[in-house]
């Protein structure tokens, strides 16, 4: 068996942090459990939006066989409910001594950097992610220690167009691997820049205008990407948008179709839509002491990705139809902090919004059609 249905879903609400652009100083709003100033925590509202996510997968069709995550502390808080409660149902199963593989729940969480967050170029070196090592002390039990990343982006910052390279780089191993080992669904948790760009890397569509707004990362949203099991060049450009999200599903066997059942709608793009989330959630200056020893051990690369050839609808691994995007249905707080390529992609010349948000620096925030109750979750940061 080979993968068939992809998960994307974007982390939720965080807290703030800064940076200076000048120099690569970053300061956060609240301090970070790991220390890193731009590896922040949920906020209160953003605890809520990952248990609604996660009621929202543990429903899912076919269920979740394998997870990968950012290793970010924010991505990893927001499908801790979905893993916690899928290991529990496990663990149930196991002792009840049923041998249902449909069962068998995921396994435990893989740290990919290559869904890491973007960092535009910068005349400074960013700071990395939290070990694994030390993420393991706050999610315990949750996290696969062996898994080694695919790819780790280069410290100083990379192009819009290699983000998407590195998606793409990484996505073709990630694919790779989950055939060889027969794993039918996976579950990818991640940021705004990468989920658009993982986007336009499975379908193969790449927009001329990189602000377009063409796949939604709404926080929280959940967004389903199908193989494809054989289309033509003409098939796959008329088919390789979140635009057309609707149409594919229409073509869908009932199996995948199932999967976006729990979604109340399937996402019609008609009109143009919006990926969302801020895509600079740069790693904080005050790194982990253990974080470059635990990189050195591991010999992990940080050679700039091999080029692919996934554009002109293509996509990777055969290319994939977007069934549902960002759909957010579950969700009580409906869309909420949208997010969208500006076109910037250095911190060269930074604006005053580096002075508000870090995360919004490099692009343009974008509201969702349902805002939710007035006042639901407490402030926005």
């Amino acid at each position: 068996m080979s993968l068939e249905v992809i998960y994307v879903t974007r982390h939720g609400f965080r807290s703030n942090w800064l940076v200076d652009p000048s120099n690569g100083n970053y300061t956060a709003m609240l301090r970070s459990p790991t220390g890193i100033a731009a590896d922040p925590e949920l906020t209160a509202h953003g605890v809520e939006q990952a248990r609604e996510l996660g009621d929202r997968l543990l429903a899912a069709d076919p269920p979740v066989e394998r997870v990968y995550s950012s290793p970010y502390y924010r991505c990893l808080q927001t499908i801790e409910p979905f893993v916690r409660k899928a290991q529990a149902a496990h663990a149930s199963v196991e002792e009840g001594n049923r041998q249902d593989e449909e069962d068998a729940g995921p396994q435990a969480v893989r740290l990919e950097t290559g869904l890491g967050e973007w960092f535009g170029s910068a005349p400074f070196e960013h700071p990395v992610p939290a070990a694994p090592e030390l993420l393991n002390r706050f999610f315990p039990t949750m996290l696969d220690e062996q898994y080694s990343p695919i790819v780790v982006p280069t410290r100083m910052g990379e192009s819009i167009e290699e983000l998407h390279d590195r998606v793409a780089t990484a996505m073709d191993a990630l694919i790779a691997d989950c055939d060889r080992d027969g794993v039918r669904s996976v579950l990818l948790c991640s940021h705004a820049a990468v989920i658009i760009a993982l986007g336009r890397v499975l379908t193969g569509n790449m927009p001329v205008n990189i602000e377009a707004e063409d796949f939604r990362a709404f926080t929280c949203g959940l967004t389903v990407y199908q193989r494809r099991k054989a289309a033509t060049g003409a098939d796959t450009s008329a088919r390789s948008t979140g635009r057309d999200a609707a149409a594919a599903s229409t073509e869908a066997p009932l199996s995948a179709k199932a999967a976006v059942d729990n979604g109340k709608r399937e996402t019609s793009h008609s009109a143009v839509v919006v990926a969302a989330a801020e895509v600079t959630d740069v790693a904080g200056k005050e790194t982990i002491a253990t974080t470059d020893a635990h990189n050195a051990d591991r010999q992990i690369k940080n050679d700039p990705p091999r080029k692919l050839v996934w554009r002109a609808g293509r996509g990777v691994s055969g290319g994939w139809d977007c069934l549902l995007d960002s759909d957010c249905a579950h969700l009580s707080g409906g869309e909420e902090r949208g997010w969208r390529f500006s076109g910037d992609e250095s911190f060269k010349g930074a604006d005053e919004k580096s002075n508000l948000d870090a995360g919004i620096s490099l692009g343009v925030v974008v509201e969702g059609r349902n805002k939710g109750s007035p006042g639901a979750g407490g402030p926005r940061l």
